[in-house]
């Protein structure tokens, strides 16, 4: 027991376990070269299915430019992973906290290389508030469970995609992590560290979240700038006043009783990235890693409110999905 309260204070480590059944693990690692040309997301993982012959590890590429998502199963002995540190091994490919190595070779895409990564910043995790997810981190229950390793670092190397060598020196990075039994029914991820004030992230993600026999819109939304995260979620008292989606654009507004804070981003083409959805990984959630995130937030005075920052975010991560008029909020 103290052993699994020790992980829930160290997101980034592997969660499973000797998990069996209907249990999933990734690590999201997305990268940006200098130029901003080439953007990745490299996402290893396991998922383990009721049905034994259906558990396998994985290793998917999705690239920015041609939304072209490949998916490399591997035999569920060849995925490994530390429990006291960043470490996964997916068949030849390791994904460490300081670098990671891809080797892959299919049909559609081969990918060789290493990439360096510097030193991370990651959502704090306290007694009170392990990480991102607050205090429902310590929830037993969960459907998902969800962890931002780093908001940005750098980002240095070269991978060889198919023929073409591209080199990320002086690119920047980002890593997150999802772990459960399944992917909400409905919920919008959003996520750039790429705006023109240098030391800016932002990622928020709304979602419908299973509990008890019940189910709740859940947010969690967080600007770093200035060396200080601002958090905006369901448990720190928040409020979510708007989530306008359309066909074509995103529109988020939440406050508290500091700030209001309006994130609005325009929805471009993806890839079809594979999801735990019931009791297999299923090929229907649609990422973009080209979209870009318009932020404004409003510091509230004895005068009314006052514009504090205002910013667009680049080569932004975008996922809407599902059933989504359970999270939709559109104000008057």
């Amino acid at each position: 027991m103290l052993h699994k309260l020790g992980k829930i204070w160290r997101p980034a480590v592997f969660q499973g376990g000797s998990k069996k059944g209907n249990y999933f693990e990734g690590w999201f690692y997305k990268i940006v070269d200098k130029s901003g040309a080439n953007t990745m997301a490299l996402i290893p993982g396991l998922f383990i299915a009721d049905n034994e012959a259906d558990s396998h590890s994985f290793v998917m590429v999705l690239d920015a430019e041609t939304h072209l998502s490949t998916y490399h199963s591997y035999p569920i002995n060849e995925f490994s992973a530390s429990s006291s540190k960043l470490d996964i091994r997916v068949g030849a490919n390791q994904f460490r906290a300081d670098a990671f190595e891809i080797h892959i070779d299919s049909e559609k895409r081969s990918v060789h290389g290493k990439i360096s990564l510097g030193e991370f910043t990651p959502w704090p995790v306290t007694l009170q508030s392990p990480g991102v997810m607050g205090w429902y981190a310590y929830a037993p229950f969960m459907q998902c469970y969800h962890g931002v390793l780093s908001f940005d670092h750098s980002v240095d190397g070269q991978l060889k995609v198919n023929q073409h060598e591209i080199t990320f020196d002086g690119g920047r990075g980002y890593i997150e992590k999802d772990w459960g039994q399944s992917f909400p029914s409905a919920y919008v991820w959003m996520q750039s560290n790429h705006f023109d004030k240098p030391g800016v992230s932002f990622m928020a993600s709304v979602a419908n979240v299973p509990w008890l026999r019940s189910s709740f819109r859940g947010f969690i939304i967080g600007l770093q700038m200035n060396g200080t995260l601002l958090r905006f979620a369901t448990y720190t008292g928040a409020v979510l006043e708007n989530c306008d989606i359309s066909k074509k654009h995103v529109r988020i507004s939440v406050q508290n009783k500091k700030y209001r804070l309006t994130a609005e981003t325009e929805r471009t083409d993806g890839g079809i990235l594979h999801a735990p959805y019931g009791l297999t990984m299923t090929p229907k959630v649609s990422e973009t890693l080209g979209s870009t995130i318009k932020l404004e937030l409003y510091e509230k005075t004895s005068r009314g409110e006052k514009l504090v920052f205002s910013d667009t975010g680049r080569h932004a991560g975008l996922d809407v999905n599902g059933a989504l008029e359970e999270i939709r909020i559109k104000s008057d």
